[in-house]
């Protein structure tokens, strides 16, 4: 095909299409796997209980195995770009899924806490894996109007695994407790190979195709994702124009770009660093896994009742991630991080205060504990509009696509670091200044990040992926290009 023959200048591909039901169809298979990660979060918030007796651990192997899945995926995400560069984004998320499975089939046999944490530690990598391939693979392949939702897939997955592992919780805490944790997380293995499964009717990246230099193939995947054949040739024009440049100009390999990047590409780092540091800095992973424990200390001693509370938690959630990607690609990026990260220093504020209160009190008063459980629904429910789902629309789409696959997994292999050191020391450090004190920080460490998202983050809605150098050359970060 003579892709030079388009003229790229003078015909821009449309913005404002109709919804691509096969690229929607890819975009939810591709974004199932994220599913393992949130069933991982909201059913250890549960497990944990019950593996804590039966194994006659203390917190410190408690926090051990919460935060050990965090650490190892970073792993899994430093791995994950060179995987997706050398075998495809297809098989890089049937990669995630079999890992897990193996992981899951480990936690939910192992005898002792060596093989508990074996699991782990496969799961971990598993989830490194797909948190990053998932909403790259989805950018790739979605058009810019409709980027901005189906990049998103993923955290409403997360949010959905983490309600199904809430609901796991709820369901078999009747159950003895040498049987109850076994089946909650030994049950992930089944959507591990449903994940598997689903990967074979899904098309490879066009983008990837054409940077192995198998134009006809991108070809054909670009006319089954646009909208007319004439929008599929602007597409395959722009993104191999994108290529050819980017093989011109960048003589070095992919990891010397990124370690001695141009101006654009360090403003990039900057902003898909920041935004993944904070996302994890907010502790919401930390309050999802230890809301048992918190309410625990609150007064509420009932496991059936605190599950049940994490099921409202789940369900706030995963309302407000639905609402977030609806208007994603109508508002833009920024204006909906703002609301989500003021609104958690907001709700942080409240939920250390009346923490504070109950832990100063004898009688735990009642109106406490209410204001509390809202306050963490609250909490989860901005983190779900804002930084949840943004975090990897913003990660995955910014990146050129020589460097895209390996920057977005050096961005969310800090996502994992922070992650993991939230998790491992939450407990520790609320011991020290309490569950209230830990939540004012947190608070405090949102009005940070709100700072930081004005200065560093420029909007990217309505791009195309091939047109973000140009939107990170202006150094403008208010201004929508």
């Amino acid at each position: 095909m003579e892709v030079e023959s388009i003229e790229l200048d003078s015909q821009k591909p449309p913005r404002k299409s109709g919804f691509n039901k096969y690229v929607l169809l890819c975009s939810l298979l591709a974004s199932t796997n994220s599913v393992l990660l949130g069933y991982d979060i909201g059913v250890m918030s549960g497990a944990a209980l019950y593996i804590k007796d039966a194994m006659k651990i203390n917190s410190v192997k408690v926090e051990i195995l919460v935060g050990s899945l965090n650490v190892c995926s970073l792993i899994g995400s430093l791995l994950s770009g060179k995987t997706s560069d050398l075998i495809g984004r297809r098989y890089t998320i049937v990669l995630a899924a079999m890992t897990f499975l193996v992981g899951a089939i480990v936690m939910g046999l192992a005898p002792n806490y060596g093989l508990l944490l074996a699991g782990r530690l496969l799961a971990g990598i598993a989830v490194g894996y797909a948190l990053m391939i998932a909403p790259v693979y989805t950018s790739e392949i979605a058009p810019p109007s409709k980027r901005g939702f189906l990049a998103s897939l993923p955290e409403f997955f997360i949010v959905m695994g983490i309600l199904l592992g809430y609901i796991s919780n709820y369901i078999f805490s009747g159950l003895s407790p040498n049987i109850n944790w076994r089946l909650m997380l030994g049950i992930a293995a089944v959507p591990s190979v449903i994940i598997a499964a689903g990967v074979i009717i899904m098309p490879e990246s066009p983008r990837w195709l054409v940077s192995k230099d198998r134009i006809e193939e991108a070809k054909a995947v670009l006319i089954k994702t646009s909208q007319s054949s004439h929008e599929s040739e602007l597409r395959l024009a722009e993104i191999v124009k994108a290529h050819e440049e980017s093989k011109n100009n960048n003589t070095k390999g992919v990891w010397m770009e990124i370690l001695r990047p141009t101006p654009a590409v360090r403003r990039m780092l900057v902003a898909a660093i920041g935004i993944n540091f904070f996302m994890q800095a907010s502790g919401n992973d930390a309050v999802i896994y230890y809301t048992p424990q918190v309410f625990k200390g609150a007064g509420i001693h009932s496991k059936k009742t605190l599950f049940g509370v994490n099921v409202i938690m789940g369900l706030s959630k995963t309302v407000f991630v639905l609402i977030s990607a609806i208007f994603l690609d109508r508002f833009g990026r920024r204006p909906l991080l703002f609301i989500g990260t003021t609104g958690m220093a907001v709700s942080l504020a409240v939920l250390g205060g009346a923490s504070k209160v109950i832990e100063s009190s004898n009688h735990k008063p009642m109106w406490a504990i209410v204001v509390s459980i809202i306050a963490v629904c609250a909490d989860v429910s901005f983190f779900s509009i804002g930084l949840g789902p943004i975090t990897w629309v913003y990660s995955s789409e910014i990146f050129p696509s020589r460097i895209r696959a390996q920057a977005s997994a050096l961005a969310i292999s800090v996502n994992r670091l922070v992650s993991g050191a939230v998790a491992m020391s939450f407990l520790s450090i609320s011991e020290a200044i309490s569950f209230g004190g830990m939540f004012l920080v947190l608070s405090g460490i949102m009005v940070v990040a709100d700072v930081y998202f004005y200065f560093f983050l420029p909007e990217t809605k309505g791009r195309t992926l091939e047109e973000m150098v140009k939107v990170f050359e202006k150094n403008d970060p208010g201004q929508e290009t």
